[in-house]
């Protein structure tokens, strides 16, 4: 999977990098469709802020539920999805010399009206995650829809320097440990696989927001 030049250079000389079409352009629909059925199915569960016992569901903090992709168990696009990242993991590596050794990822769904607030995805004390990923999934999604990802400077978290409209098969990269970021409310259901490249060789997820 050959990164383009632009976005490697984005990702190491700003934190960050949005692309679209790198996937194949049937997989966001695919994925869509797979997680709106393990939501019917109750597959979800109200995500978190916060880590270990300090760890609470706020939601005029953080308002999606979430369901993790598991290797063993991953099938349809989820598995594609999952052989895609393993690719992309490698790429980083060979071309930015990053260090990640493993991923976590899962489907996030925010309902009308809620978003997530400002915030840094490396837990204090805990450096493992190192590079986040976003993928959109709403297809025929409209800028008055809202719920856009808005990217903060490092050196200075009150100043946006990017907004993302999430549209169907865009993707987001993003160092971190680096980019405070924030998901704007939105006006209608939005769907997404978001996850993150890590530098440990494994990792749970009972320790994730």
């Amino acid at each position: 999977m050959p990164l383009s030049e632009t976005l490697l250079a984005s990702l190491a000389e700003q934190g960050w990098a949005v692309c679209d079409g790198l996937l194949d352009n049937r997989l966001p629909g695919r994925l869509y469709e797979q997680c709106r059925q393990v939501w019917e199915h109750q597959g979800f569960r109200p995500a978190g802020v916060g880590h270990g016992g300090a760890r609470a569901v706020h939601t005029g903090i953080r308002g999606d539920s979430i369901c993790w992709l598991e290797a063993e168990t991953a099938q349809f696009a989820a598995l594609d999805f999952l052989m895609w990242a393993e690719d992309l993991r490698r790429e980083l590596n060979r071309e930015l010399y990053a260090g990640l050794h493993s991923s976590e990822f899962h489907f996030a769904r925010y309902p009308e009206g809620r978003g997530y607030k400002k915030h840094m995805d490396q837990h204090r004390g805990q450096h493992s995650r190192r590079i986040t990923l976003v993928l959109y999934l709403n297809p025929e999604w409209r800028a008055a829809d809202g719920g856009e990802l808005c990217l903060y400077a490092p050196e200075d978290e009150s100043r946006e320097v990017h907004r993302v409209l999430p549209l169907a098969g865009r993707l987001v990269l993003f160092r971190s440990d680096l980019i405070p970021h924030e998901v704007l409310p939105c006006a209608r259901t939005r769907w997404s696989l978001t996850g993150w490249f890590r530098s440990d060789a494994a990792c749970g997820h009972a320790h994730a927001a």
